[in-house]
């Protein structure tokens, strides 16, 4: 496997993987409903951010990640990233190289921190997996995420210095 930038061409891998993760509706706050033009607009960070995605040997896209600062101005020194992994993909360390190499450009960047605003309590792979690399849950918003088999389940936001 290998982490590059995207580009333009591999959109017509990443959207169903996009769709695939929104249509769920157990992970990312995103209307299953957006076409593929809005959720390219989310998506797909413009410099200074960065989007990537995680190909097999084949070329084959088995993850996106999105990446840039937390917020602007005076927050502009924490970084922020989201995932997503193809259904195919997920339990072989896709997720873990993506979120690695997030974490590696936001330092190459001169980041001090990174901070995700909105992990789903119920997503315990993802949890886990950013506990492993060093994130804390530094609050809970309860009640904050329609699930939908769980109901209203809490939004952690989770950080970790650079």
């Amino acid at each position: 496997m290998r982490i590059r930038d995207f580009t333009d061409a591999d959109w017509g891998q990443v959207w169903p993987i996009f769709s695939d993760v929104v249509t769920a509706g157990d992970t990312f706050p995103y209307d299953p409903a957006w076409p593929a033009e809005v959720a390219h607009e989310v998506w797909v960070e413009r410099p200074p951010g960065r989007t990537s995605v995680a190909v097999d040997d084949g070329g084959t896209v088995l993850g996106t990640a999105k990446m840039g600062a937390n917020r602007p101005g005076p927050g502009a020194h924490v970084a922020t990233a989201s995932f997503m992994v193809a259904a195919g993909a997920r339990g072989r360390g896709v997720g873990r190289a993506l979120c690695e190499e997030a974490l590696d450009w936001a330092r190459r960047q001169g980041f001090a921190a990174m901070q995700f605003n909105a992990v789903v309590e119920t997503n315990t792979a993802a949890v886990a997996l950013y506990r492993r690399l060093g994130f804390a849950v530094i609050g809970t918003v309860p009640e904050s995420f329609a699930h939908p088999t769980r109901g209203r389940v809490g939004l952690h936001v989770m950080h970790r210095p650079l």
